[in-house]
């Protein structure tokens, strides 16, 4: 089986991204071919800082290797290094319909939070994901419940292309967690936790001070009840049972019938935040280890390009033809 994922290239990573998304990545290197990629050409789809954007794509790289991705057991690689994604991107765009991008949720999520330019690029960056995708013929894709929508656009490509031209890709599924799929923003629990859209406190970062995370908990908004149960009108504990469970690697239900006697939720958030804290305090140690060393982390990049490339290129070639993008014959006298 072949797993592949990508991930935006900034080290200022929340729990949500590492409990849907990274933890995934991980333990995907035991199930199959691993295959991830820093995917820096979807970055500059909204405003950022070109100056900042190789040193966000470092960040994030040591980020994933602390948190347990090894270069050995699995293909690590920056997007803008493999071209083929960008072409097989077009020859996407001719097999899908506009009235399916417009459906797509975060686009309009994010247009609404561009103060100056909505650029075309953040119109297509589904198709863009869907050529990532379909690159590498991949079988799974781990991603975060948010991602949904978009894989299954992925899926439809796949599918219609397959039709008019011919079997090209694989039709992936998703791999979703079942536990903290969606985590919350710990001040405004009815929406989900983000580096850009979230509360300052209510948004746990991977990389913070341990004492921080243990603040952010403490102060966690939860209800006037008392009782530590998961329900549709508790979306604040309901949230931080699920993050425990995570955090610990146990069912919801056991948190629950643990803190069945508690008399408040007082230490119930304690608990909570020093959950977290183990969690997250080995990746921390070994980000603040592996960052520093950038040509070492060049090198991971550029050999996951190269052996990236190589499966890439074969499915390009592959779509190419059965679009009717065929290889020239030339005569021996160059005619």
């Amino acid at each position: 089986m072949r797993i592949f994922s990508g991930i935006q290239p900034t080290g200022r990573k929340h729990l949500g991204n590492y409990l849907g998304a990274i933890r995934q990545y991980v333990e995907g290197q035991d199930r199959g071919e691993s295959i991830y990629c820093v995917v820096d050409l979807h970055a500059i789809t909204v405003a950022y800082e070109p100056g900042e954007l190789t040193s966000a794509v470092l960040d994030t790289t040591a980020l994933l290797m602390a948190s347990g991705l090894d270069p050995e057991r699995c293909l690590l690689f920056r997007q803008s290094d493999v071209r083929e994604h960008t072409e097989l991107c077009w020859l996407l765009t001719t097999a899908t319909p506009y009235g399916e991008l417009s459906r797509m949720h975060q686009f309009k999520e994010k247009s609404e939070q561009q103060r100056g330019l909505v650029s075309a690029g953040l119109f297509v960056y589904p198709i863009l994901q869907a050529a990532d995708i379909l690159a590498y013929r991949t079988d799974e894709v781990p991603v975060g419940e948010d991602q949904q929508q978009h894989l299954e656009l992925a899926r439809n490509i796949a599918e219609r292309f397959n039709a008019r031209f011919g079997e090209t890709f694989v039709v992936p599924t998703h791999r979703i967690p079942a536990v903290a799929a969606r985590v919350m923003d710990l001040q405004a629990p009815e929406t989900k936790m983000s580096t850009t859209g979230g509360t300052p406190l209510g948004t746990v970062q991977v990389l913070e001070d341990p004492d921080d995370i243990r603040r952010k908990f403490k102060s966690a908004v939860t209800d006037s009840d008392r009782e530590i149960v998961r329900g549709a009108d508790k979306p604040g504990i309901t949230n931080l049972i699920e993050i425990v469970a995570a955090a610990r690697g146990i069912a919801p239900g056991a948190v629950e019938k643990e803190y069945a006697g508690a008399a408040g939720y007082a230490d119930f958030k304690r608990d909570a935040g020093e959950a977290v804290v183990e969690l997250l305090t080995p990746v921390r140690e070994r980000y603040e280890r592996i960052r520093p060393d950038e040509a070492r982390l060049g090198e991971v990049l550029a050999h996951g390009a190269e052996q990236a490339r190589a499966i890439a290129s074969e499915t390009l070639e592959l779509a190419r033809e059965h679009m009717g993008f065929r290889e020239l014959r030339v005569s021996s006298d160059g005619t």
